[in-house]
């Protein structure tokens, strides 16, 4: 029993990171059904917001803050940059913009940082806290937690009860009708951009963190998994990302619970995809829509 709760606390700590970086492709896709390719990379640029803050001597939760201002600015940068001129442009164009963007993000940071991973310091004291048995959490693990609730409820007051949030669900029904009712459109999708990516900034701080290491192309494989988490959850629904991102750390940890199972980690999220296409293409959350051919 002991063995499990511990698989268990270990696969929530990864899930939100994956849940963090899922909520920023769910609210872009709710709102300009746009998957955003590059996601993963403004994680890496968090993580090494991070990093350079540790290294100055800032605590852990000076540097979230940080990383989350910078890459909001560089989600603004990107939507107004490579994504707006694209609006009414096709999906497949604006797909292979994304694709291009991430390629631009990883080559920036290969030549602006070197190619080489580079050691994280520790952000806080590591210390034990015994549950039961051999159930152990630490204290980062619970500030990985701590952070992820905290994040996720404001972002659901904001999504709620602000107006910005309000404009977003509307744009995210109908973009025309938005417009028409007096909505600044651009701003609201500059806004949503903003916010998933400065998500994705703490996840990528959180990580640094916990695996003591980032380099220019540790995005890939992260933003991979939160985008198959967010296909789980139901894309575009923002409940669905959360659970979606808690449930693919779940699994992958229980995978690599079982001997061998380090080597099907990641391949374990992809077969999760496939199934999750195959058998219910809409996600956990999602409902079947249907439309005119």
């Amino acid at each position: 029993m002991d063995y499990l709760v511990q698989q268990l606390i270990n696969g929530i700590s990864i899930g939100s990171i994956y849940a963090l970086i899922a909520l920023g492709y769910t609210m872009v896709y709710g709102i300009i059904k746009l998957i955003n390719f590059a996601h993963g990379d403004v994680f890496m640029v968090g993580a090494f917001v991070g990093y350079y803050c540790t290294m100055a001597g800032m605590n852990i939760f000076l540097s979230l803050v940080l990383a989350m201002v910078v890459c909001a600015l560089l989600g603004t940068l990107i939507e107004r940059l490579a994504y707006r001129p694209l609006r009414n442009a096709s999906r497949i164009v604006i797909l292979i913009t994304a694709i291009g963007v991430s390629f631009l993000l990883e080559n920036l940071g290969i030549f602006t940082v070197g190619p080489q991973a580079k050691g994280v310091p520790d952000m806080i004291n590591k210390e034990s806290i015994h549950l039961f048995g051999d159930a152990y959490v630490d204290s980062l693990q619970l500030i990985v937690l701590g952070v992820t609730v905290l994040l996720m409820i404001l972002l659901q007051y904001v999504v709620h009860r602000t107006k910005i949030g309000k404009a977003m669900r509307a744009v995210s029904y109908d973009m025309e009708a938005a417009r028409l009712m007096g909505i600044n459109v651009n701003t609201t999708i500059t806004a949503t951009f903003a916010i998933g990516s400065a998500l994705a900034a703490a996840g990528g701080v959180i990580w640094a963190a916990m695996y003591a290491s980032v380099d220019p192309l540790m995005g890939i494989i992260p933003g991979l998994k939160a985008f198959i988490a967010a296909v789980l959850g139901g894309i575009g629904i923002i409940p669905g990302a959360m659970v979606g991102g808690l449930v693919l750390g779940i699994v992958e940890t229980g995978v690599m619970a079982v001997p061998g199972g380090s080597l099907w980690r990641d391949g374990a999220a992809f077969v999760i995809l496939i199934l999750i296409l195959i058998f219910k293409p809409t996600g956990l959350f999602g409902k079947n829509i249907r439309e005119k051919v």
